[in-house]
């Protein structure tokens, strides 16, 4: 025991002198001022602050993403209408009779899931889900048809997944809510989009179904992007010739039949075989690519846009995808399975059997056996008969005594809860969320932007890759609007470096296409014109260092090739624009179509100026019933001498070959008037090809669509 009370008196001194040690250790920190270092602390050294400043550029701090949940501590609901917190007497019948509804439904469907019919709304009210939808025709003539009615809900809304992939949502929220916060799931995007497409004309239902995770996801990965498919050519079958009386008949065919069939047959065998191995790499390809199975494989829940025959002169019902716009086929193999669907008069339940996805459902909403209905309105679909049952219910008095009873007990559906859906001319401009989305399809993506975001007018691009991976560019094309120069399409070619530029009509050039490789001037470029805007006629023009070559349409000289060949620039001590130093000429080469006003031989079709050798030379046009024309060249002197003296014309500075001589012979005057006109014409000829040149060069500063100068209308760059 003594030994234990030492011990523990022992402990009782040691924690003692550690408190007493750190209250002076404490004291002394009080005592030393803020700004005086300690002394067991070290001071930093500039190399020091230098190195962590350079740690601390190096730290990448993620920027803080906006939440892409809409819930409802997200939304304002103050400002609200009273239609959104409350239900009307009518809307709370409506109710009553869903909940029996749906009490039938699962007494006598035990094995199915409960109907999504009554979700909650913003302000946790239950809505009825066919008063969600309101139908509205949108002031904009763009929003009229369902394609690109569904392109614009697809670009302005932003894609929210649902918290449970297997069930519905328990918030179904007015479209003006979606509108205003650009969020939604996939029965946000198809309430939107069916309110619409029904104010536009259409015969469009809200579907309750089953889809493919990539249709669920969104994911376009696998899918070809619409962009880079091309138009199929329609290839006109050749008419064939009635056989001639009097033909001659072909040399017999001594070749073996035999060994022609039987080297048909090979050459079917090994194309067979051709095509098996292509389709086998396609298979493992798209293994590859797909991967692993989806373990929710037909459980997936989402909501999607039918769109029935018959209105707006749609010849055969389809879907749309809500998320991409994209139409696809009531027997396409994305749709798994339906459970329900519902417009803004009536909800219908799916009574089919869905073991082979959507492909064997008729979509024949009168028909009480496959689809469900609920209210037994006025507005209710009729059962697709023939014209001789038609006839047969008519007449029979029964029917009618029905209808008259299913008449007293119809209930027709409430108007819509929702307020009317405005879309603001900003938003309707703006289309996507933050002016900008991103679409990744295989092998390519799609840039979209808003109209007068970009500077240069650039509203979409189209980038397509080599590898699925995406990092080797093949190609970009780039789409632009609103250009003072008319700039609508740009093509860069990454494998060649070609660049080709597409013009609508209205350039100042009146230019329609513009193909280089360089923006640097005088090198290859070819460029093609709207020649019914052009005065000269000019259709294309083609440059290269040290040619240029024009062609013409509908011109009153005739003139429709011309070809400059340019020489090497004269080097000149000062420095000059290439404007003030052109590239001298050389030769200058021009044909002519036939001018039947003219006689043959004095219509020049062939004229070549040949500058440097002083020399002009004349091709004529040939007679109808001959093969050889007239040639003249004449040898262009100055017309004073070096003494000052005036020159004469000789006959020896025209050289002529006449096809028929003896007819009448050329005087001395009439070559000299000619040589004189030929003169003026080659200067003429100069001037043009200088402006052209001029031209050339200054179309290729604003060949590039990213080029300040040229700017978008009503938006000029500072």
């Amino acid at each position: 025991m003594e030994v234990l009370k030492e011990k523990v008196e022992e402990e009782e001194a040691a924690e003692r002198e550690e408190a007493a040690e750190r209250a002076e250790r404490a004291k002394t920190e009080k005592t030393t001022r803020p700004g005086e270092p300690r002394k067991d602390e070290s001071i930093m050294t500039q190399d020091m602050l230098r190195d962590l400043e350079k740690k601390m550029s190096e730290i990448v701090v993620p920027p803080v993403e906006e939440s892409l949940t809409l819930t409802q501590d997200v939304i304002d609901t103050s400002n609200l209408p009273p239609s959104y917190k409350t239900n009307s007497t009518k809307e709370e019948h409506l109710l009553q009779v869903a909940q029996n509804y749906s009490h039938q439904y699962s007494h006598l469907c035990p094995d199915r899931v409960p109907l999504f019919l009554h979700p909650l709304n913003e302000c946790d009210v239950p809505k009825f889900v066919s008063t969600t939808i309101r139908p509205t025709l949108m002031p904009y003539p763009e929003l009229y048809n369902w394609d690109t009615c569904a392109q614009f809900v697809s670009d302005f809304l932003t894609m929210v997944l649902l918290p449970d992939p297997l069930k519905p949502p328990s918030h179904l929220y007015s479209s003006t809510t979606v509108l205003r916060y650009q969020k939604g799931n996939s029965f946000d995007f198809s309430t939107l989009l069916c309110s619409m497409l029904i104010g536009s004309g259409y015969d469009a239902y809200c579907v309750n179904g089953y889809g493919s995770q990539d249709l669920c996801h969104m994911d376009l990965s696998l899918e070809v992007c619409p962009l880079t498919m091309k138009p199929k050519e329609t290839v006109k079958s050749k008419e064939k010739e009635p056989p001639k009386k009097y033909a001659i008949k072909p040399p017999r065919d001594l070749n073996s039949k035999f060994e022609q069939d039987q080297e048909f047959k090979k050459q079917q065998q090994l194309k067979r075989e051709e095509q098996k191995r292509l389709q086998a790499e396609e298979e493992q390809l798209l293994e590859r690519e797909t991967g692993k199975p989806d373990p929710l494989y037909g459980l997936r829940v989402f909501c999607w846009v039918l769109v029935l025959s018959g209105k707006r002169e749609v010849p055969e019902s389809f879907f749309i995808d809500p998320f991409t716009g994209r139409s696809y086929s009531t027997q396409d193999d994305h749709f798994l399975g339906i459970e329900s669907l519902w417009n803004h008069k009536n909800y219908w339940i799916n009574m089919q059997d869905c073991w082979n996805c959507c492909k064997d459902l008729v979509f024949d909403l009168g028909d009480p056996v496959r689809w469900e209905y609920m209210l037994q309105g006025s507005e209710k679909h009729r059962l697709s008969v023939s014209e001789e049952e038609e006839e047969t219910m008519n007449d029979d008095e029964d029917v009618e005594e029905l209808g008259k009873e299913d008449d007293d007990k119809s209930f027709d559906m409430p108007s819509s809860w929702v307020m009317q859906i405005q879309i603001p001319p900003e938003a309707f401009e703006t289309r996507c969320p933050s002016g900008k989305k991103v679409i990744q399809y295989k092998k390519a993506q799609v840039e979209k932007w808003a109209p007068y975001l970009n500077n240069n007018g650039l509203v979409c691009r189209l980038t397509v890759y080599q590898d699925t991976e995406c990092t080797k560019v093949l190609e970009i094309k780039e789409w632009y609007q609103n250009r003072e120069d008319m700039l609508e399409l740009k093509y860069m070619n990454k494998v060649t470096g070609l660049y080709t530029d597409y013009f609508k009509p209205g350039h100042p050039q009146c230019l329609r296409v513009h193909s280089y490789k360089t923006m640097q001037p005088e090198m290859d470029r070819v460029m093609e014109f709207y020649e019914s805007a052009r005065v000269d006629g000019l259709i294309k023009r083609e440059e290269t260092p040290k040619t240029m070559t024009e062609y013409y349409s509908g011109r009153p000289d005739f003139l429709f090739y011309r070809h400059i060949t340019f020489g090497p620039r004269v080097k000149k001590p000062t420095q000059c624009t290439a404007e003030s130093n052109p590239r001298p000429m050389v030769k200058i080469m021009e044909y002519f179509h036939r001018n039947p006003a003219k006689p043959a031989d004095e219509d020049v079709a062939e004229r070549v100026f040949l500058i440097t050798e002083e020399r002009i030379q004349l091709r004529y046009h040939c007679r109808d019933d001959y093969i050889t024309t007239s040639k003249r060249e004449f040898l262009r002197r100055t017309e004073v001498d070096s003494k000052g003296n005036k020159v004469i014309m000789t006959p020896d500075m025209c050289i002529s070959f006449e096809v028929e001589p003896m007819e009448h012979t050329k005087k001395l005057l009439y070559q000299y008037e000619t040589m004189m006109k030929l003169k003026a014409e080659e200067k003429l000829s100069r001037h043009q090809a200088w402006e052209s040149e001029l031209e050339a060069r200054n179309q290729g500063e604003g060949a590039d669509g990213q080029w300040q100068g040229w700017g978008c209308l009503g938006h000029p760059l500072h």
